[in-house]
């Protein structure tokens, strides 16, 4: 089956103008949509927060227009979700994995009908284009679908010690869990975090990013309505205060956070004031490695897929494109050629490739990175511009042209720093030792590429990079059976495949004994 990625390149490679066999009537279109009701969730309904001294406007990009006013939770409202959540883990916990999967399934067919709902209002709040938005709706019920299969899964091992005694393991869940939400994936996070919990026995309280706050709470209502007990699920909103009012509450056992590397080690910190175990998927700066024997008509789709997914706000993107010198001027051709054709404009146009970036702060900080890159001798050969549509309505949106650097060089801040929008830094080089040597200089570590024809290489290539989630002749495939995660300071812990049940556990060893108690005493 292809995955949902390869689905999306696919889509990418034709004409603009084609018709989609996934496009679906219409329900909302941008600048339409006014959000009133409260997009906190605990104890079973929504709820409003009491705290009204800080407010934050949350923006449609595609329009720029003020959608919703988001009030940040307090102490009160934390403490009411937390206990919530504590109440559901003592009916969750005690449910076979059996009764906990068919909860967790009718989860996953309620976002299937509810599949383009969801989709769009993740559109909405968050720019990216529809066709992509679809796919991440899809990878947030498969996540569960997984996770729901592994529950019934879950055991212990028998160990036979000597005289007829023995002891055996129990995996048991860790009580409360707290989720920390990026902006990038905000529906698709949100059940990548809360599916291995609940599939442990865990209860979940989940904060989204106050960018995109707008659709946790919509998986918290389905969660409901698939008949999780009151208070499983819950959703808190606000900013850095209520983010640290979960790791330090002391009913939380576990924080699992997605975002930056800075507020990674802030939680990281947090959490070890009550020696929480912790979960930190982060930045990164990944390397994509291009040799002369690449398929190159590939290795185009492939740094293209590395680099304007999410208008480039991926944080396994890879950044650095390291061409090898004897195909650099053909590669590059194809992929300026590839980039300029990309359609900009209304994410919910079923033509659109690349949406709006999430505000405008956001959109100012890339364009200053493209602007630094050409100070430092950087080459823009297309894009790195402020985009205005010709739809009036558009025109206060967060829209930038797709950037393709060339003359980078290995010190310059767009090769060093992660800018997290759609600008590709492509670099050559010459040999495989030292590409390994330059593609390693980093202190991230989160993903990494190689194209080549040769699989000696891919391998031997592969093994040498420090980075956690590699791919061989493709990019940014991330199907929800296979671990995903960082190496160095690009996080500890893994979302997705078998092993992260591990991080939503605990092991429990018991001793029986069999005979009379031998005693030194």
């Amino acid at each position: 089956m292809l995955s949902m990625l390869q689905r999306l390149a696919v889509l990418l490679r034709r004409p603009a103008a084609a018709p989609f066999a996934v496009a679906a009537v219409r329900c909302v279109s941008s600048g339409s949509v006014n959000i009133t009701a409260p997009l906190n969730f605990w104890a079973g309904k929504r709820r409003t927060s009491k705290e009204k001294s800080n407010v934050e406007n949350v923006y449609e990009p595609a329009t720029g227009r003020v959608l919703y006013h988001l009030e940040s939770c307090g102490a009160a409202e934390v403490d009411q979700a937390v206990q919530a959540a504590m109440s559901a883990f003592g009916h969750w916990s005690k449910m076979s994995g059996m009764e906990r999967a068919r909860v967790m399934i009718e989860a996953a067919h309620i976002i299937e009908k509810r599949r383009e709902e969801i989709a769009e209002m993740e559109v909405v709040n968050n720019g990216k284009s529809i066709t992509e938005a679809r796919l991440d709706v899809d990878s947030a019920r498969l996540c569960i679908e997984y996770y729901a299969g592994m529950a019934s899964t879950l055991a212990g091992q028998h160990v036979q010690l000597p005289g007829g005694s023995f002891a055996y393991t129990r995996r048991e869940p860790l009580g409360v869990c707290v989720g920390i939400g990026a902006w990038n994936y905000p529906f698709q996070i949100a059940a990548w975090k809360s599916a291995p919990a609940l599939a442990c026995g865990n209860s979940m309280v989940f904060k989204p990013s106050p960018v995109t706050p707008v659709t946790a709470v919509m998986l918290a209502e389905i969660y409901a309505e698939a008949g999780a007990p009151v208070g499983l699920f819950n959703v808190v909103q606000g900013s850095q205060e209520t983010g640290s009012l979960l790791c330090h509450h002391s009913d939380v056992a576990k924080v699992s956070f997605t975002g930056s590397v800075a507020t990674g080690k802030k939680i990281m910190e947090m959490a070890s004031k009550g020696v929480k175990p912790v979960t930190l998927e982060l930045g990164g700066k990944s390397p994509l490695i291009i040799f002369q024997d690449s398929d190159v008509e590939n290795a185009v789709r492939g740094a293209l897929m590395a680099n304007f997914l999410s208008q480039g706000q991926v944080c396994s993107n890879g950044t650095r494109v390291f061409v090898q010198r004897d195909i650099l001027p053909e590669f590059v051709d194809e992929v300026v050629k590839r980039t300029r054709a990309i359609e900009i404009g209304d994410p919910l146009l079923e033509s659109t490739r690349m949406g709006a970036l999430v505000n405008r702060p956001h959109l100012d900080k890339v364009l200053a990175f493209v602007d630094q890159a050409k100070k430092e001798g950087a080459t823009v050969l297309c894009g790195g511009e402020a985009f205005v549509p010709s739809d009036p309505k558009l025109r206060g949106g967060y829209y930038m042209t797709p950037c393709v650097l060339v003359n980078c060089t290995d010190e310059m801040t767009c090769v060093k720093e992660e800018i997290f929008g759609p600008v590709m830094s492509v670099l050559s080089f010459e040999t495989e030792e030292e590409v390994l040597q330059r593609a390693n200089d980093t202190t991230m570590g989160l993903a990494a590429g190689v194209f080549t024809r040769d699989v000696r290489r891919a391998h031997r290539v592969v093994e040498h990079l420090k980075a956690g989630s590699c791919f061989i002749n493709n990019y940014n495939i991330t199907p929800v059976e296979v671990p995903f995660g960082g190496f160095r300071m690009s996080g500890i812990g893994r979302e997705n495949g078998q092993v992260t049940i591990e991080y939503y556990s605990q092991l429990k060893t018991v001793f029986v004994e069999m005979g009379d108690v031998d005693s030194l005493f």
